[in-house]
């Protein structure tokens, strides 16, 4: 990210490392590195993946590391796409996103369970719960303690996303064994020895790559600078949820374009980035205990339970706005704090 006093330079990822090189000279050897990996990863993902469980502890890794190559990948595509074959980055990019959110669906089942049964514990144990704030209502309000309310709001929550974790295994099982995987597969085995370059991809890096990263910075900062105001009275209001996913996107763009033309992540905005997947995951944790408790039939105090967890998790997700503020070390016009 740029900063005051680096503002003459070429950019603020580091494009002076590119001087004296081409962008294919640059790009190259970091798609070649990340397709290599993702081959990697399905090797070790089909050596420990078995068709009748949920999936070994390697396993799950090896997904992992497949996501992370496919994400990084489609993003190169994406943000340097001048300096590629379009049609070809295109249609490779679209495929990777396909893969990368088949995979990453069990792993998100799995962690929202382990989040919003946490969540219930403390709840139940504590001698008193948070109510959800309102307008002319003292925060430190309490409720009862949720008692068997919580237990069944737990083995509800059990049942219905272990079934949807089952489904999304057998789902990721069967795209890794279809067509449309093995053509990707084979595109990217290309890709490990071949890039499909532009013609433009034989001039400077610093003008072909640096100008595609400036832009998806500024695009970083346009979205962090848009984002609604905090509304602490106001904590359930999803309606702000889209424009920070958006930005949540937009920083992992950035971050991968630093990769590419610095050699190295952007360590300033860890924190940020961190805080971002953070509120992510209390979004979609809230939006399953409101799922739950639509459940036809339920018990009151299971509702009740489950109501109170959305709030809990509506709660985290300011936390989360919060934090992201703090450790977001540019001022909201994009320029860099002194």
């Amino acid at each position: 990210m740029r900063r005051p006093d680096h503002q003459t330079q070429a950019g603020p990822t580091g494009a002076a490392g590119t001087t004296g090189v081409s962008a294919g000279a640059v790009l190259g050897p970091y798609l070649r590195t990340q397709a290599a990996d993702f081959l990697r990863s399905l090797r070790l993902h089909r050596e420990n993946t078995a068709p009748a469980d949920t999936g070994s502890r390697s396993a799950e890794q090896a997904a992992a590391a497949l996501r992370r190559s496919s994400r990084r990948i489609g993003s190169a595509l994406r943000t340097f796409r001048t300096a590629l074959d379009p049609l070809w980055a295109e249609q490779l990019r679209t495929e990777l996103a396909w893969l990368s959110g088949t995979l990453a669906r069990e792993h998100a089942y799995a962690d929202r369970l382990t989040r919003l049964l946490e969540a219930l514990h403390g709840l139940s144990g504590a001698p008193a719960l948070p109510a959800a704030r309102t307008s002319g209502e003292p925060a430190d309000k309490g409720r009862p303690v949720l008692g068997v309310g919580a237990a069944r709001a737990g083995a509800l929550l059990e049942r219905q996303l272990t079934l949807a974790r089952t489904r999304a295994h057998s789902a990721a099982l069967q795209a890794l064994g279809s067509s449309r995987f093995h053509a990707v597969a084979d595109a990217v085995a290309l890709l490990a020895s071949d890039v499909p370059f532009a013609a433009a991809a034989a001039g400077p890096a610093g003008e072909l790559l640096s100008g595609p990263a400036d832009l998806a910075e500024q695009r970083l900062l346009g979205a962090v600078a848009a984002l609604p105001p905090d509304e602490p009275a106001k904590p359930y209001n999803e309606a702000h949820d889209a424009p920070w996913h958006q930005t949540r996107l937009l920083l992992r763009l950035h971050r991968y374009a630093h990769e590419v033309v610095s050699g190295a992540p952007d360590p300033v905005l860890a924190a940020a980035g961190h805080a971002l997947d953070l509120h992510r995951d209390a979004v979609e944790a809230a939006g399953a205990a409101a799922a739950a408790a639509r459940t036809p039939r339920i018990a009151p105090a299971t509702a009740y339970a489950l109501g109170v967890l959305h709030a809990d998790q509506r709660h985290e997700v300011e936390a989360a706005r919060t934090v992201f503020r703090a450790s977001w070390p540019y001022a909201a016009t994009g320029a860099a704090r002194s």
